[in-house]
């Protein structure tokens, strides 16, 4: 529970004695408590006016704090007016109570959970759940555009209307989308407004003034099925529905191999659901870049999803919060931060691809969001579906344990088989300066694209190369603001840093040598392979798939198409390439450099090399042509490697959980960052002192450090980090938080507290 402050100018009032006086309500008085969505230790106290009825718990209400005026959430825990209490009349008054639905108690108790875990403010986790500040205002009518029926029939049948590629992306945004404003219509379509414009006077769209009530989205028809299932599927689909019907909390791994139908096979549990008139939550980690799942939802439901994730325009988004908080939106398909919509009805929560390391948030609240997804799940009493062909170690040990329950899909959906795949071990290979595909691969390569197949090719390190150096001094680029080197990116002739967006040219002279035409790329990145595929394959179509080029769902909706219209004949990419895309003629998969992710020291390195591998492999082969892998490696005898070749995933994890259960390492003990910045190194290093001399000496707990992050100085701050392993039985964050609160923190110093960290930069 939150705790409890007051909201006049101090916190509390003091007796005669200098005694604290507990802040409630005089007689025929009442306090309640708000909680705001701001990085307060707890929740507020503020008065109901004589004669006012107090509101509802949960409800949204306007009220004062300094010479603001903020919204905030009456939380539970109402104090009892008691007579002769003086320090009522120094508690400020609430003020408006908006007309919305209050928030659900699950909601609310899922939010101090996570704030408990986390260590997090509970009104920082709030606001997660309030980001869209206009939502909470009564929506007024709007005037929004919509596709018309002959923009439908020019979508279906482009001889009968001729469309520009411009026309054709707005009216595709129109027909996937709720009404959206001019504006919000052109900027996802990535073209100007006067293009609608032109669509709404030609017929092709209309533009209508749409009051709010009008604003609902249509019902998904659970009805519709087209999809035959396999015997695989509708065993497993009628394991799923069984948990929907039975209600109650229980979490389902649903693992099958890449290509076996997962996506299908869920859709049958969330139609009982949508069935059943509850609402239906399903997180995925790139929403952004699943445009083939959006489309087999129109497809299996007849009407698009509502959508949350940043790229989602902010009328939409406001829509959106309002419709699920009506239970007029009966599903939202997300990024991790949907997670914290307020749904009224939830009736089911999937987490599609759940081993990905995007669910990991680690900026402000730092959570897991598939971890926080089965607390949600758990607090509601609603069941959750966890699915992934590669599932995560902590869900294969809950599996073990008999925590979850585990539903399979062996085999690969119709006719289609596992792809073939081979190391190619690199030592033994003689490669030409400057040339990164192996002779096995380019001759693979070749025969691909004379049998009219495609390819794929997998490197995950984004720009042309990843670092540039001066060969006459041997200068190095480095970014300005953090510790990390600049990435060449030859397309936009900038250099990057990755992990702040530091840009600036690529300068003619050396900076520190004033030397010309001595910059050197060193290491490949994905442009640099496609100079290199030009180079050898002149006839072959190539293009890029990676977060640079893609802005957006239309974007890489546009890619997905040109592939499976055979406009493109290699795909080179990082892992966006891996998540959920289905291509029916490729049928080879080249890995460029599969020991990369295994560099560094995060204890997950090679749970997460075998999991992106793998996945990348899986979009080799997936309709009825054989596929082929071929994997680069200088470490063919590394387990991750032999896995990978054998198709042998099960082995893999055991070995994985047997070495992490030896050293006391996640899912088998507990972890917990502490990680001290500050804008000055020595004031970083003042604070680690102080924290280090104030470390918790108990049994079953070890503090490692004070040491310079990997990343020692990011966005202009300079970082020092500590660790802190514990077993299993230990409250960690009570031990941390004990730690914490015996040092005082000064001046420009922060600290962040990351409970199961899942990067150790």
């Amino acid at each position: 529970m939150p705790e409890r402050h007051a909201s006049s100018e101090g916190a509390s009032a003091q007796d005669a004695d200098g005694r604290s006086v507990p802040t409630t309500c005089r007689a025929k008085g009442r306090n309640v408590q708000v909680l705001l969505p701001l990085p307060l230790p707890g929740a507020l106290d503020y008065r109901v006016p004589v004669g006012t009825l107090p509101p509802e718990d949960g409800s949204f209400i306007r009220v004062p704090l300094g010479s603001r005026s903020l919204v905030g959430v009456v939380w539970d825990d109402r104090a009892e007016p008691e007579a002769g209490d003086l320090s009522f009349d120094r508690l400020k008054p609430i003020g408006e109570v908006l007309p919305l639905r209050p928030l659900d108690p699950a909601l609310r108790r899922f939010v101090e959970r996570v704030a408990a875990y986390t260590m997090a403010p509970p009104g920082a986790v709030l606001r997660m759940g309030m980001s869209v500040g206009e939502a909470l205002q009564p929506p007024r009518p709007r005037r929004l555009c919509t596709i018309a029926p002959a923009g439908l029939t020019a979508l279906d049948n482009g001889s009968a209307v001729l469309l520009t590629p411009r026309r054709r992306r707005v009216l595709e945004v129109l027909r996937d989308h709720p009404p959206l404003p001019i504006a919000d219509a052109a900027r996802l379509a990535g073209c100007g407004a006067g293009v609608v414009r032109s669509l709404i006077v030609s017929g092709l769209a209309q533009e209508r003034l749409v009051p709010a009530e009008d604003l609902a989205r249509p019902w998904p028809d659970w009805r519709m099925s087209e999809v035959q299932l396999s015997a695989d599927q509708a065993a497993a689909a009628g394991r799923l529905i069984a948990r929907v019907e039975t209600a109650g909390f229980s979490v389902t791994l649903l693992d099958g191999v890449t290509g076996s139908g997962k996506t299908e096979t869920y859709f049958a549990a969330i139609a009982a659901v949508l069935a059943a008139g509850r609402q239906v939550l399903v997180l995925l980690p790139e929403i952004a870049l699943s445009a083939q799942w959006l489309q087999r939802f129109r497809d299996r439901f007849g009407v698009s999803p509502a959508q949350w994730h940043s790229d989602t325009v902010h009328s939409e988004r406001r829509d959106t919060w309002r419709g699920v908080a009506s239970g007029r939106v009966p599903l939202v398909v997300g990024a991790r931060s949907a997670l914290f919509l307020p749904f009224p009805e939830l009736g089911l929560i999937v987490v599609d691809e759940e081993h990905d390391p995007s669910y990991k948030q680690e900026d402000g609240v730092c959570y897991q969001a598939r971890d926080m997804a089965v607390l949600r799940a758990s607090v509601a009493g609603i069941p959750i579906v966890l699915v992934s062909a590669t599932p995560s170690l902590e869900t294969v040990v809950n599996v073990a344990r008999g925590r979850y329950q585990r539903v399979s899909l062996p085999r690969r959906y119709a006719e289609a088989v596992l792809p073939e795949v081979q190391l190619v071990d690199m030592r033994r290979e003689r490669m030409d300066p400057g040339r990164f595909l192996s002779p096995p691969l380019v001759s693979a390569l070749a025969e691909t694209f004379a049998a009219g197949e495609q390819a794929l090719l997998f490197l995950n390190r984004r720009g042309y190369a990843p670092l540039t150096l001066c060969r006459a001094c041997g200068h190095r680029f480095e970014c300005a603001n953090c510790s990390a080197w600049l990435v060449e990116h030859r397309f936009t002739h900038r250099l990057l840093c990755h992990h702040c967006g530091h840009a600036e040219a690529v300068p003619p002279l050396c900076p520190e040598c004033m030397t010309a035409g001595v910059l050197v790329p060193c290491g490949p990145g994905v442009e640099r392979l496609l100079d290199e595929v030009s180079a050898r394959f002149p006839a072959a179509r190539a293009a890029l798939m990676v977060s640079d080029v893609l802005t957006g769902p239309r974007a890489a909706a546009e890619l997905a198409r040109a592939m499976i219209e055979r406009h493109i004949d290699v795909l080179i990419g990082t892992q966006v390439v891996a998540k959920g895309h289905h291509f029916p003629l490729l049928t080879l998969v080249g890995v460029v450099d599969a020991d990369l992710g295994l560099i560094g020291g995060d204890l997950r390195a090679a749970e997460r090399t075998y999991q992106l591998l793998h996945q990348v492999g899986g979009r080799a082969g997936r309709a009825d042509r054989k596929g082929r892998v071929l994997i680069q490696t200088f470490m063919p005898e590394q387990p991750v490697m032999t896995a990978l070749a054998s198709g042998d995933r099960d082995r893999f994890l055991e070995a994985e959980a047997t070495a992490r259960r030896a050293a006391g390492l996640p899912p088998f003990g507990r972890l917990a960052a502490v990680i001290v910045s500050a804008a000055d190194a020595d004031a970083a290093d003042f604070a680690a002192r102080a924290l280090a001399r104030a470390a918790p000496q108990l049994p079953g707990v070890a503090v490692l450090g004070p040491a310079p992050a990997p990343l020692a100085i990011l966005r202009g701050r300079h970082r020092r980090r500590f660790l802190v392993k514990a077993e299993r039985r230990v409250n960690l964050q009570a031990v941390v938080r004990d730690w914490v609160s015996r040092v005082r923190l000064k001046g420009s110093v922060r600290l962040q507290i990351d409970i199961d960290p899942y990067s150790f930069l």
